[in-house]
């Protein structure tokens, strides 16, 4: 066998084939591999690496002010200076690093090396975290971002940050952030309508983010106006679409930057300083019972005003109340603490959240609802011994045990007529009036129709005030007691009820509602803190409009009961002369002989109004052992509006286990409606309109 024949026979046809097929396999692989990631993926792997060459950065906007009636700033945005490092941007020898963190640490305090960079340390780091120094800041940034500027100290002073700048040549890497923070001027006098921001929740984060806001950055409102209408005041941020390299360096615009669009302004219906008279009246008046009696009457309390006619809330004072600048840059963890465990509940607005019984201020709701339905005429007199006794009954069969029902004039007013019943807030005759009493008031005006005409005047529904947490009170009935109580409607339930009394609950801003309507002629008005919505330049692009929600003089709003207290089909309205005698009863309430006449009788301009002093047994006043029966603590309630004739302010005041409503909460009134009349001259004489 030569040489020839020995080569063939080791490289046999069959042996080339497979090498053929080898190679052409391992190439088809490639080919098809190609393919795929080319064309069939190949939109994917496009959108990856245009992903990771391209960052979305948002740009922040600026949320909107809110002024006042007058157009005082309630809340503002003001700069607040960062002194910021990037990593990248240092020098690159180690000397001149070390000699400008020396520099700085001077001017601002932090050291340059304190703590270490383990794996939690890195973990749980925060911007303007003073418990590292500055090479430990900088070195955490440096790993996870060089290019993005960290913060180092966070609100210093403007003299602080000009030093920084005007350093920038011998200080490269070293810069100021300058962030936009919430200001609010009139701080603690306006905090509980204005509110306050924080972060955005946990659990709105994706909600946000769709809006195109940055959770860790951007605020929302978390109280007050601020929360209420965030998406007013917010605006939208704006947005640059750039090129960056591996390391996260910005390297140009791929697209247009979208501008950011403010937030519009608001300007409240609120007179601050009417605001900051009925926030001195209240705090003062119950300073001075506290150190009258030598012991803690009260610490909290209550004062709205409005424009009956218009629905513009004046004043708005929720006693006690925070300090909204202290969250002004961040909610302080123990400042939260510290008011979340106040009893007093500083960060409740008690003006629309708290429920309380109204008292004698709810016999307006009785007194127009008996009248109206004929149980008892202007003119007819009821007897007042001081006393009446009533059969308690659970059902029609029950024989019931008697029970007396006192009033607060042990000796009795005698005969009462309407008018004289609501001057002298005579409670025998509403109980009778209420409940009916044999001899006398055949059948009272009871619980239904009762009901019907307290939701007429506005209780037991939410007003649509623009503040969050509005409560809706409590209207109860057969049906609600036996749910929630586990009991029949006894005889005596409406008796007290009639007195806004038992279970009946209500805000001091229905309190106040039911006789601004009263006062504007049965005209119930939504009441508002908005005045104007005006844009970034001031353009007014919502005016204001009044919002009457109904009159109960035209509109159908009560329903018609038979004589088996059955609601039928029918709806009827409140008589106009039913209104004005209300009215009339209400301005001898401030005359001699009425319940308010020490405190409103030298008043120059007439007024009207309502006293009230409600028995109540809640938590607090368990926990003290105050709940004795024929004792009981009382809340101070006084209601009112001027000038009687033409009105032009409402008054409510309303201070917790305040005592007799004439005594504490009536000069509050007083005051604020003063202080409201002399405001108007002062204008007046300034050629101002507010």
């Amino acid at each position: 066998m030569n040489k020839t024949d020995s080569f063939r026979h080791l490289f046999e046809p069959w042996r080339m084939w497979v090498i053929y097929v080898l190679i052409v396999g391992v190439f088809g692989f490639y080919v098809i591999q190609l393919f795929n990631y080319q064309i069939v993926e190949g939109s994917g792997y496009l959108e990856q690496a245009e992903e990771n060459r391209t960052t979305n950065i948002s740009i922040p906007t600026q949320r909107g002010l809110i002024y006042d009636r007058n157009g005082f700033i309630l809340a503002r945005n003001i700069p607040s200076f960062n002194v910021v490092i990037t990593p990248a941007l240092l020098p690159a020898d180690e000397g001149a690093i070390q000699q400008i963190y020396r520099q700085l640490s001077e001017l601002i305090g932090i050291p340059v090396n304190r703590g270490n960079t383990d794996e939690e340390t890195v973990k749980t780091f925060k911007p303007c975290d003073n418990e590292l120094g500055i090479s430990q800041i900088v070195y955490i940034a440096d790993t996870n971002a060089p290019y993005d500027p960290v913060r180092v100290q966070c609100n210093v002073s403007q003299e602080t940050a000009m030093i920084v700048r005007e350093k920038a040549k011998d200080w490269p890497g070293v810069g100021i952030e300058i962030e936009p923070i919430r200001d609010y001027p009139t701080g603690e006098i306006t905090a509980e309508i204005v509110g306050f921001l924080g972060p955005i929740p946990a659990s709105q984060e994706a909600y946000y983010r769709d809006l195109g806001f940055v959770p860790g950055r951007d605020k929302v409102g978390y109280a007050g106006i601020e929360a209420y209408e965030n998406e007013i005041l917010a605006g939208k941020n704006g947005e640059r679409t750039v090129e960056v390299d591996v390391a996260g360096k910005e390297l140009r615009d791929l697209l247009p930057p979208v501008e950011p669009i403010p937030g519009n302004n608001i300007r409240l219906t609120i007179d601050t300083r009417l605001q900051n008279a009925a926030k001195a009246a209240l705090k003062e008046e119950i300073r001075w019972w506290n150190a009258h009696l030598n012991r803690m009457l009260s610490n909290n309390g209550v004062v709205i005003a409005m424009n009956p006619k218009t629905g513009e809330i004046l004043a708005l004072v929720s006693y006690p109340t925070f300090e909204n600048n202290r969250m002004a840059r961040i909610i302080p963890g123990y400042y939260y603490e510290q008011l979340s465990r106040d009893p007093t509940r500083p960060l409740f607005n008690h003006a629309i959240s708290a429920e309380h019984p109204p008292g004698s201020v709810f016999k307006l709701a009785t007194a127009i609802g008996a009248l109206n339905e004929g149980v008892v005429t202007p003119q007819q007199e009821l007897f007042d011994p001081g006393k009446i006794t009533i059969t308690q009954k659970f059902s029609p069969n029950d024989p019931g045990t008697d029970r007396e029902y006192v009033c607060y004039n042990e000796a009795g007013h005698g005969y009462v007529d309407f008018l004289h019943g609501v001057a002298w807030s005579c409670d025998v005759y509403f109980y009778k009036i209420g409940g009916g009493f044999p001899g006398e008031v055949n059948q009272g005006l009871g619980i239904w129709r009762m009901g019907e005409y307290a939701r007429a005047l506005g209780y037991g529904r939410i007003s649509g005030i623009e503040l969050p947490g509005e409560a809706e009170g409590l209207i109860p009935d057969p049906d609600w007691k036996r749910i929630n109580v586990g009991e029949n409607w006894a005889t005596g339930d409406t008796y007290i009820a009639a007195m806004g009394q038992g279970y009946v609950l209500s805000t001091v801003l229905q309190v106040l509602l039911s006789a601004a309507t009263v006062a504007n002629d049965g005209k119930h008005m939504r009441p508002t803190l908005i005045k104007e919505i005006l844009d970034s330049e001031g353009n007014v692009i919502k005016p204001f409009e009044p919002e009457m929600l109904w009159d109960i003089t035209v509109d159908p709003l009560i329903s018609v009961y038979d004589e088996n207290s059955f609601r039928t089909n029918e709806k009827k309205t409140v008589a106009k002369w039913v209104i004005d005698l209300t009215k009339e009863g209400m301005h001898m309430v401030t005359q001699e002989g009425g319940t308010a006449d020490r405190v409103f009788a030298d008043m120059e301009i007439p007024a009207a109004g309502k006293t009230g002093t409600a028995e109540y047994c809640d938590d607090v006043a368990r926990e003290k052992d105050v709940c004795k029966p024929g004792n009981w603590p009382t809340h101070s309630w006084y209601v009112g509006y001027a000038p009687f004739d033409n009105p032009e302010i409402a008054v409510v005041a309303f201070v917790y286990n305040g005592g007799e409503g004439a005594s504490v909460a009536a000069p509050i009134v007083r005051r604020v409606m003063d202080a409201y009349f002399e405001l108007k001259a002062i204008d007046a004489a300034a050629g101002v309109n507010p």
